[in-house]
This record gives C-alpha cells, sequence and structure tokens, in this order.
C-alpha cells in the first residue's frame, strides 16, 4: 500500500471501528457525573421554551401511556421547575438539563408527564451518566488496537501506521497526539473529519459514509438524526449540520427523545420501549411475532426483532430464517409475495395490523390455548469495542428500567 494513502484507510475504516456498529453500548458507570455547558440557545419560534399550554400528543400512542386509574384523574404534566426537580440534585446544570428535555417534549408534541420525563431520563442517565458528550474510558488504547489490526488486514505493518499518523493535522498537533488525547465520540468524529479534508479520496474509500454512528447524551444515531429532521423537524437553528447537532446535548437530547418516545406502541411496560431503544423500534413487539411463528412451525429462531436480513439498514431479497419458517407454513394461505409484503412494514406499527400479522397470532393462539404475549423482550448480544464483557438487549431495558422505576420513586415522593 502507498503509505501516503495510509492515512485515508486509518482515519475512515480503523477510527470507524470504535464507532457503533451495532447496538450501541451502554455506559456502565452509575453515578451522575453531569458537566457544565454553555448557556441555553435560542429556540426557533417553532419550539418556544415559554410555559406552553398543555397539548395532546402528535400521534396515537406517542409516548409511554398514562398510569393513571382513569381519564378522570390523568397524570398531571410537569412544568418546567417540576421536571428540573426530578433530575438527581448531583447533576450539574440541572436547569440546562431541564430546559434541552422540556423543549424535546414540546417541539415533539408528547405530554410532559412523569412517565414520559423519567424514561427520558432513565435513557440519559444509562447512557452518558448525565454527560452532554460522554466520555468514553480508555477510547485511545481502543482506536489503536483497532487501527493495528485493521492496517494488518490491509498487509499495512504497525511501523507505517506509526510512521502515517506523524503526519501534522490541520489544529497543528499530529494525529497521534490528537488520537493519544481522545476523550469523546465528538472528538472522534472531528478527527476523522479533518483527516477527510486533506485526504479527499478518504471520503471515495467509504462511499462517501462517515463511519462515526452515534453520539450525544442519549448515543443516537446520526442516520436517525438526518432522516428526523427531513420529517418532523428541530427546534434550533443548526449551526453547521445535523451531525454535529447529534454530539451536542440539546440535539443529542432532542433526538433520543424523539427516539424513544415518538411513535406509537401499545406497549403494557416502559421496559419494551427501553429495549426498542437500543434494538430498534418495534423489536420488543416483533421478537414476539418470531415466538409466535418457531411455535407455530417448529422452527428454533433467533428473537432478535428483524424479521428481514439487512445491510445498511436496507432489506436484503435472500429471505431470513423467519421468513423461511413462514414460507413454509402452507397452512397461513399466504403466498411468499403476500409475507414479503407484510413484513417489509416490520418497523411501522402498521405490521400489527397485516393478514400475516392477525393470522399468525390466531393460529398460535389456538395452538397454545391462550393470548400469546404480543411483546418479548429481544435477546440480542451487544457487540462493541466498547464493552469488555457479556451484555445483551434485555440486560440494557433493565437496566434503564430500574433507573425509570427509581425516577417514578422520587417524582412519587416530591
Amino acid at each position: 500500500m502507498n503509505l501516503r494513502h495510509t492515512p485515508l484507510v486509518l482515519g475512515s475504516l480503523l477510527l470507524g471501528a470504535c464507532a457503533s456498529t451495532g447496538p450501541e453500548a451502554p455506559i456502565e458507570t452509575p453515578a451522575p457525573v453531569g458537566m457544565q455547558t454553555p448557556a441555553t440557545p435560542t429556540v426557533q419560534a417553532s419550539a418556544p421554551v415559554a410555559e406552553p399550554t398543555p397539548i395532546a400528543p402528535a400521534q396515537s400512542g406517542a409516548g409511554i401511556p398514562s398510569t393513571a386509574p382513569s381519564a378522570a384523574q390523568p397524570t398531571p404534566l410537569l412544568d418546567r421547575q417540576a421536571l428540573t426537580r426530578l433530575i438527581p440534585e448531583s447533576v450539574k446544570d440541572r436547569s440546562g438539563w431541564s430546559n434541552d428535555l422540556y423543549t424535546a417534549l414540546l417541539s415533539l408534541r408528547i405530554p410532559a408527564s412523569v412517565e414520559n420525563a423519567c424514561a427520558a431520563m432513565a435513557v440519559i442517565e444509562q447512557e452518558s451518566t448525565w454527560q452532554g458528550d460522554p466520555v468514553v474510558p480508555g477510547l485511545p488504547a481502543m482506536v489503536w488496537q483497532q487501527m493495528y489490526a485493521k492496517a494488518a488486514r490491509y498487509g499495512v505493518p504497525q511501523f507505517a501506521v506509526d510512521v502515517a499518523m506523524l503526519k501534522p493535522s490541520p489544529d497543528g498537533r499530529t494525529y497521534k497526539k490528537r488520537i493519544d488525547a481522545l476523550r469523546t465520540e465528538r472528538e472522534m468524529n472531528v478527527v476523522y473529519e479533518d483527516m477527510v479534508s486533506e485526504l479527499p479520496d478518504a471520503a471515495k474509500a467509504l462511499g462517501g459514509k462517515n463511519p462515526i454512528r452515534t453520539g450525544g447524551p442519549m448515543q443516537v444515531s446520526v442516520a436517525f438524526a438526518e432522516d428526523q429532521v427531513k420529517t418532523r423537524g428541530y427546534p434550533y437553528a443548526i449551526r453547521d449540520t445535523v451531525r454535529h447537532e447529534v454530539f451536542t446535548r440539546r440535539g443529542g437530547t432532542y433526538f433520543g427523545v424523539a427516539m424513544l418516545l415518538d411513535y406509537p406502541a401499545s406497549y403494557p411496560a416502559a421496559l419494551y420501549r427501553f429495549a426498542d431503544y437500543n434494538a430498534g423500534r418495534y423489536a420488543s413487539r416483533n421478537a414476539a411475532f418470531q415466538a409466535a411463528v418457531a411455535r407455530l412451525s417448529g422452527r428454533p429462531l433467533d428473537l432478535d426483532g428483524d424479521l428481514l436480513r439487512y445491510r445498511d439498514e436496507q432489506p436484503q431479497k435472500n429471505p431470513s430464517a423467519t421468513e423461511t419458517a413462514l414460507i413454509e407454513m402452507r397452512s397461513l394461505g399466504l403466498s411468499a409475495r403476500d409475507i414479503r409484503r407484510d413484513l417489509e412494514q416490520e418497523k411501522t406499527a402498521g405490521f400489527a395490523q397485516t393478514l400475516l400479522w392477525r393470522r399468525v397470532f390466531t393460529m398460535a393462539d389456538a395452538k397454545a390455548q391462550k393470548p400469546l404475549a404480543r411483546e418479548v423482550l429481544p435477546q440480542i448480544r451487544l457487540s462493541s469495542p466498547k464493552i469488555q464483557r457479556k451484555l445483551t438487549t434485555e440486560w440494557f431495558a433493565r437496566r434503564v428500567d430500574g433507573r425509570y422505576q427509581a425516577c417514578l420513586g422520587r417524582a412519587a415522593s416530591r
């Protein structure tokens, strides 16, 4: 390999090795350790920061269902001060966090209920321990380890990597010094962008894709954020790019709240939304569907919540194990085309109204002689250089749910 191009490959593929390539690695430290942030930004007129009139959710089922005993006794909505008091006292800049969270709920037209606020707070605490730009412990060592390993695959020896990283970067430091000083994904993103700006061929080598895919206090996907801005807007003036907004506290909070709460799901408990947050929207519902298909077909299936095969978030033509099991079930009375048509709705609320869903559960309920659960925690092993022990989506969901219950306890005691 031409040594001149070594930073190109390493800066793109190798720094990207520490980015999320699957379910995001949760931060395991339980104690909140917040950080100071700049003054609260000016918000566009579409999302005023003044105290609002209580509003209904934008779509049926958005947010966590109220635990109120009846419609005559609804869960009261929180004002900004009450929301601030829910944030643990050990968190720095509680009012700033409260403003960002309140603005997110308001602009998404999600009721500022105790349940919705506590759900978002639980994810923030789990993913970043209330850090606007969360620190990843040992990040430089992870980057170097992945860098050497991936370089070896291209026949680049370790000494060549070390020499290439001695190249001065736009901020005056060598890339080696910058990598050695890395603390957060935001900083890693900046290093990557600097490498690409100096070596335009890097973007071509990656097909124009930045491998750093998640960031911010709720570790939300950049791709999701970019789609969210197109379809649902954004309550702030975008200072640079949507990608950069993800790495800010205000943007990361807004996009994280949207990912968690801004979709209809009739789950009986917040636990399943937390699993969806880690595994993808409707993963808990789809895992229950897979369990029903496994019961009917007699074939063991992974309960991962993905009913089709995906590459770069696009469904592939070759059938998954779930689709294959369904096609072989002649008793469904559905063609392979009909089955594929309905499975393609698996990422939407509408999948639960398809003919395929109804027939599978009608037959599975009859076989079990009782109604089966319509939600199951996905069974997914979390994989990332940041994870040092065996963790799963179920572990993540239950961990977040514990924080959620603690927040509800704080609310009840005040």
